[in-house]
């Protein structure tokens, strides 16, 4: 069965053969598709044209609330072709228009650089593409045409077009695929896939960023928070305590005594103290261990069973990760990701088992965090929203299933190749 839409110059085909006519007449299908297109286009082109000066008055924004989603879904069509003929993918980058209402939407469509595409891929279709797309249908039914005609008259005049079949015939064979190829071209530089595709991602990195930056900032204020409240008084009653033993030490040896093994414990407090926000910012068991020995290690903390299936890359015991294992950053994010989901288990779910699976031998390294509790995790909530974010920084996303009832599957992808 023949791919219509496979890309152009596929490896593989010889110059003149079987497979390279029936290319030929497959793309030559392609292109009378898209000439027929050009009728459509002209008309909401045209459409397109009347509804602004018809803004003025309400019949404008109805006219724009048909014909605007209709150029879309043109448009749509010459993405997935063009894009299939030249093996890329054409993803529209439209301004999102939720919220809107009937009339603030045609205002939004009007600002919207990707609608104006739109707009112009239309008229291309009507005009140029058109011209381009009739050329190799015409170029091969000529000859055809030609025999016919002179089958039925026997003219001479008829004949001598025969004749010119086999050139026409040759200049079909040659034009063909670089005709189709130019008009895909032309449209995607039209329609801006590439450029679009950079926009949108070069806004989420920004998005990205500055969550990450939000999320950093907050994550210092925690530990400076938990320091000062921490560590920090705990220490500074050490001195005091430690000061007043000396004052002490002459005149009330018991009195003094007592303050110093207050201090001393006060110190064994702030160094558990100290712990508990080094285990914050990086748990030693991570560093130790790896991510899928650090999640075993939280699965045995957790006051109910946890069945394990973890195939995950280690970090080779190179400082920052190694070639062939996953990066410190990558495995904290997960690690958080993966610790927050239990917690939660254990505090809302009411469940009576959770399970924990992971595996990047097929593609992406992907967590999933489950529980047969009663279901209803909000992935908007403080906790979760806060792992996206972080996730966010590696390209990663966090995806929540929890119908009302149960269960709850979390699931965590995170792009990662070795050496990366």
């Amino acid at each position: 069965m023949v791919d219509v839409l496979a890309p152009i110059g596929s490896p593989g085909l010889k110059p003149v053969d079987g497979p390279a006519a029936v290319d030929r007449l497959r793309l030559t299908a392609v292109a009378l598709g898209s000439a027929l297109a050009a009728a459509p286009a002209l008309a909401l082109g045209i459409l397109t044209v009347l509804s602004i000066p018809l803004a003025l008055v309400t019949a404008g924004f109805v006219l724009a609330l048909g014909v605007v989603p209709a150029t879309e879904a043109l448009t749509r069509l010459h993405r997935r072709v063009s894009g299939d003929l030249l093996g890329q993918r054409l993803v529209p980058a439209y301004a999102d228009t939720t919220g809107t209402t009937v009339v603030t939407r045609p205002v939004r469509w009007l600002r919207d650089p990707a609608r104006w595409r739109d707009f112009a891929l239309c008229w291309f279709s009507a005009t140029g593409g058109l011209a381009m797309s009739l050329v190799p249908p015409v170029l091969l039914a000529a000859p055809v045409t030609h025999l016919v005609g002179a089958l039925v008259d026997g003219g001479v005049w008829w004949w001598s077009l025969v004749l010119l079949g086999g050139p026409l015939l040759l200049v079909w064979w040659v034009v063909t695929p670089p005709l189709v190829r130019a008009r895909a071209l032309a449209e995607r530089g039209i329609l801006g896939g590439e450029v679009a595709a950079l926009h949108r991602r070069v806004e989420e990195v920004t998005s990205s960023r500055a969550q990450v930056l939000d999320s950093s900032a907050a994550e210092v204020r925690r530990i400076e928070r938990d320091l000062h409240d921490g560590a920090q008084a705990r220490i500074a009653a050490v001195g005091m305590h430690v000061g007043l033993a000396e004052k002490l030490v002459a005149t009330d040896p018991d009195a003094a005594v007592a303050l110093l093994r207050e201090a001393r414990e006060t110190t064994v407090a702030a160094l558990e103290d100290l712990r508990s926000v080094v285990r914050g910012i990086h748990p030693p068991v991570l560093a130790d261990r790896g991510l899928a020995g650090a999640v075993e290690a939280l699965a045995l903390t957790l006051p109910l069973p946890v069945t394990l299936s973890l195939d995950l890359p280690g970090r080779g015991g190179l400082p920052g990760g190694a070639a062939g294992g996953l990066p410190a950053p990558v495995e904290s994010a997960v690690y958080f990701a993966v610790a927050e989901c239990l917690a939660n288990t254990a505090k809302h779910a009411g469940a009576t088992r959770a399970w924990v699976s992971g595996s990047s031998r097929q593609g992406p390294l992907r967590v999933v965090v489950g529980d047969d509790g009663c279901g209803g995790a909000d992935p908007a909530g403080s906790g979760l929203a806060g792992i996206a974010r972080r996730l966010a920084a590696f390209d990663g996303t966090l995806a929540v299933d929890s119908p009302a009832g149960g269960p709850t599957v979390v699931t965590v992808e995170v792009p990662w190749r070795p050496g990366r």
